[in-house]
């Protein structure tokens, strides 16, 4: 039994294999947190590559000093999105519901409903409502989870990075003692693995972020919409979320769209932001992500597609970082040092 015990944990890749396995039943059971865990893990890396970078040009700055700072500096965004564009979309949506309202008591709308039911059955209008209601009562309750996620995972992160040396230290432990030793190892070596694929990809993503929000502010300056810069700090924030985030910031820009011009104006946003959105999906997204992860743009793109019919908006997400991972572990990814060699 101790022999062929210590010939699996000397067997590397059949142990590696094991943990891997381990990993992915301990994610999927820990499914219902992963807006957390992931929120979480990208705050965190963020904050910890902020420090890095401040301090190569001032080696002297403490680290809790450049955490309070930073997140000072988050507290105070979102407080002006709360205190100044939430009361705005709130405005915009009360205009918004009285001017159905009042639409509903002219005559013009018994005139429509009646072309509406001449050619539609009654029975399907109320299931398409039905419909809609549900659709509606699911998109609240996921912003309302999305939300709390949000604010546990900069919870986390906050304490995760304002004690950055002694987590290091006292995680560090796990690997130099213990009868688990090799166990932590794995997990570590994975866990660097994923950091540093998960990382270029999010530095893809801001670069993507930019794009949008830029696209997009030069489609809403054209139409004259006010509060641009407001508009255009959403745009960003929900361009960060890879190809579902253009599409969420559609409903904000058309109620806001609506208010100023009308339906003609909710037109012109949904076909600007389908755009964006294609430009992104088949454009930005395989360009950045392959210059960044070091894919050629056609199996980026062959990612894409692959993971957005199996996982949906989730795929577009998760789909290359998961992709590059994969590489990584089976070493199919070729070095620098692979690519200088074969230039020479």
């Amino acid at each position: 039994m101790d022999t062929a015990w210590q010939k699996f944990k000397n067997n590397i890749p059949l142990r590696r294999f094991v943990v891997f396995l381990i990993i992915v039943a301990f994610l999927y059971e820990m499914r219902a947190m992963m807006n957390t865990i992931l929120l979480t893990f990208i705050f965190t890396y963020v904050i910890v590559h902020l420090i890095h970078f401040v301090q190569r040009y001032v080696s002297k700055m403490p680290t809790g000093a450049i955490v309070v700072v930073t997140y000072l500096i988050i507290l105070a965004l979102l407080y002006f999105v709360i205190t100044v564009y939430m009361p705005m979309l709130v405005g915009q949506i009360s205009k918004m519901v009285k001017s159905v309202m009042a639409f509903y008591e002219t005559n013009q709308s018994s005139q429509l409903m009646s072309y509406v039911t001449h050619y539609i059955s009654k029975g399907e209008l109320v299931t398409q409502a039905k419909r809609a209601m549900t659709f509606a009562f699911h998109t609240a309750t996921n912003i309302g989870t999305l939300t709390i996620a949000t604010f546990m995972s900069l919870i986390l992160s906050f304490f995760y990075t304002i004690e950055l040396k002694q987590m290091r230290e006292f995680s560090s432990l796990f690997v130099k003692s213990g009868y688990l030793k090799w166990l932590f190892e794995d997990i570590r070596y994975f866990g660097k693995k994923f950091t540093n694929t998960f990382g270029v990809v999010l530095e893809a993503q801001f670069f993507i972020a930019i794009c949008n929000t830029a696209l997009t502010m030069i489609g809403l300056a054209i139409m004259k919409m006010p509060q641009i810069v407001a508009l255009g700090l959403m745009v960003f924030i929900l361009s960060l979320v890879p190809v579902a985030g253009v599409i969420i910031s559609l409903i904000p820009l058309s109620i806001v769209g609506y208010s100023v011009g009308g339906i003609r104006y909710v037109i012109y946003i949904f076909v600007m932001i389908m755009i964006i959105h294609a430009i992104e999906a088949y454009v930005l997204n395989p360009k950045f992500m392959a210059s960044k992860t070091e894919l050629p743009i056609f199996y980026t793109f062959l990612v894409l597609l692959v993971a957005e019919h199996f996982w949906g908006t989730w795929g577009l997400i998760v789909g290359v970082p998961i992709f590059t991972f994969l590489l990584d572990v089976l070493n199919i990814k070729p070095t620098k040092k692979d690519k200088k060699a074969k230039l020479k």
